[in-house]
């Protein structure tokens, strides 16, 4: 009788991503961001093997697609939850602390009884922010969501410019109005005061005089 095969147990290594391996892939990332290399479900393929490259000369360390493809879901939540955080009134960014900033203990615990996912991030060290939000600034939104802060100040200024010329001619019309209402008003004061001149006194003339002698 022969024996049973032993089943193959297949163990999946896990990577552990430090900073500077985080900063090598995000480089590249923002690199073909840039370039517009985004694919339909990530990224195109080159962009893989660009970033595997990198991190290889950068940290001599080994990574694959799916090393990738995991670090960048991280990326996605990170995105997620704290511009979602930073959407709300009383919390702001630290620059030199790579970490959110909150108003008080009050605002914080109000967010996390609303947003219990949110707990860790108090105190989480988020470093490469900026590259992070790089690489989402478009790939999030579609439609008007799309266009970015710099598109809006630019969409703005064109309204400012097309509608700025019609200013001088709407001054001007109303000078012109409050002119011709003055010469009216002046006309129409002219006239009255004609009109209401006092009429003049007869002359007396000596045959009057003499009528007035007689009935005295």
């Amino acid at each position: 009788m022969a024996e049973p095969k032993a089943k193959k147990i297949t163990t999946r290594s896990y990577l552990t991503w430090s900073s500077e391996m985080d900063t090598a892939l995000l480089s590249v990332l923002v690199e073909h961001h840039n370039n517009g290399d985004h694919a339909q479900n990530g990224w195109k393929p080159h962009v893989y093997h660009a970033c595997i490259k990198h991190v290889k000369e950068k940290c001599n360390i080994d990574i694959t697609k799916d090393n990738i493809v995991g670090r960048i879901k991280t990326f996605d939540k990170q995105y997620e939850m704290i511009t979602k955080m930073l959407a709300q009134s009383g919390f702001g960014w630290d620059w030199e602390k790579n970490m959110v900033m909150v108003e008080s203990d009050e605002v914080w615990d109000r967010y996390v009884e609303a947003n219990k996912d949110a707990c860790g991030y108090r105190t989480k060290v988020v470093k490469n922010w900026e590259s992070i939000v790089t690489i989402y600034s478009k790939h999030h939104a579609t439609g008007e969501g799309a266009r970015t802060g710099a598109e809006s100040v630019q969409e703005l200024d064109s309204q400012v410019v097309e509608e700025s010329p019609e200013v001088p001619t709407k001054r001007q019309r109303t000078g012109d109005a409050i002119l011709s209402m003055i010469g009216k008003m002046s006309t129409s004061f002219d006239d009255a005061m004609k009109a209401t001149e006092p009429l003049p006194m007869p002359k007396v003339t000596l045959q009057m005089k003499s009528l007035l002698r007689s009935r005295k």
